[in-house]
């Protein structure tokens, strides 16, 4: 089978779609497809593995949602779209966010293949799509196929949108992401190390993380708070306050290569993610344990589609420090159930390999292929 994966964002700038999109390239070659990428690209040299990406348009950074949206506008792109796809002849084509402007859009509305929607995100609104559910759901009916990857991404796009879809998750490398293998020899000491992995944006939830640890050392002054992502925008912000109100219990890492990553979640004793809202899954968390580290996230509904409160970590009130602060104090002060909920995490993260996910998709592809 001859398959297109479009995605609307920069392909060289990492993110859960862009994960999603490599990841999924590259198992599916590996089942025997023909695959191809199609996406804006800033720096054309990046791969995450040995995939084919043909570059549509250059990425503009937008706001949107509470985070950037690195996405091309050209008036010249529906004229390279439908160059890509008469050359190429794709079987079947695989947009990724299909209303996202302009890149998914285009190709929607030049395909003659088979076209299949994933719908990732997960908002309370969006005035984009309130705008344009004439449109969406006109061109809806050309998608033969729609997969949200959660329950709640599911909601959300069907609030636009109406239609039957199937759940497929994201997945996560557990080849990669293990519990054996190197730490970070830098943090191991007497303290109890406490992970955040992610960009650093209000939605994040990063002060309140940073709110809840100072509340932490009254009972438990014995840890350490690493906090690794990227954004310049708030890092000195975040810095300051981390600075003031635990002293050299926080640190700020540089920027941290896929390699590395790793060694970061297996030297944490607790991964704890705050966001705030819009997350339609929760990748970090699968990633955190299937490394063997037990989690406290906010009790959002992305988060809670991965995570089982009481068995892989505990979930904590959203936008409530001291909510969040007694859940770490809970697994600060009780080695013996950290241990269990890694373990339970563990297996947990084994039913999201890529290589089940990207059977899946293969199943739900010759299901509308007939």
């Amino acid at each position: 089978m001859k398959i297109g994966l479009v995605s609307p964002y920069d392909y060289s700038h990492p993110g859960g779609v862009i994960n999603h999109v490599s990841y999924l390239a590259h198992h599916l070659h590996l089942l025997g497809h023909e695959v191809k990428i199609m996406a804006p690209v800033r720096k054309k040299s990046v791969r995450y593995f040995n995939e084919e990406v043909t570059a549509v348009g250059r990425p503009i950074p937008i706001p949107y949602g509470g985070t950037t949206a690195r996405i091309a506008l050209s008036p010249w792109l529906p004229h390279q779209v439908r160059r890509v796809l008469d050359r190429e002849r794709f079987e079947v084509i695989h947009l990724h966010e299909p209303f996202i402007p302009m890149l998914c859009l285009s190709t929607l509305i030049e395909s003659q293949a088979i076209n299949v929607g994933t719908f990732h995100a997960c908002h309370e609104r969006s005035g984009l799509y309130w705008l344009n559910r004439p449109t969406m759901r006109k061109l809806g009916a050309k998608l033969h196929g729609k997969i949200a990857v959660s329950k709640p991404a599911r909601d959300y796009i069907s609030k636009y949108l109406p239609a039957d879809y199937r759940i497929i998750p994201n997945g996560v490398d557990i080849n990669h992401y293990r519990p054996e293998g190197p730490s970070r020899t830098e943090f191991k000491d007497d303290r109890l190390n406490i992970l955040f992995v992610g960009r650093l944006e209000e939605r994040k939830g990063v002060g309140d993380l940073i709110r809840a640890c100072s509340l932490v050392k009254k009972d438990f002054p014995n840890f350490r708070l690493i906090i690794t992502g990227p954004g310049l925008r708030l890092r000195f912000q975040y810095k300051t306050m981390a600075k003031i109100l635990l002293g050299d219990r926080a640190v700020f890492t540089h920027y941290v290569t896929f390699a590395d990553l790793p060694g970061y979640y297996r030297t944490a004793d607790i991964f704890c993610a705050p966001a705030t809202g819009g997350e339609s899954f929760g990748i970090v968390l699968l990633e955190a344990m299937a490394s063997g580290t037990a989690v406290v996230a906010t009790d959002i509904p992305g988060y809670a589609s991965v995570l089982t409160h009481g068995q892989e970590g505990l979930l904590a009130r959203p936008r409530n420090p001291r909510a969040l602060a007694d859940a770490l104090l809970k697994l600060l002060t009780d080695r013996q159930l950290r241990l269990a909920m890694a373990e339970k995490g563990v297996a947990t993260a084994n039913n999201y390999s890529w290589e089940s996910v990207s059977r899946q998709v293969v199943d739900y592809y010759k299901s509308i292929c007939g």
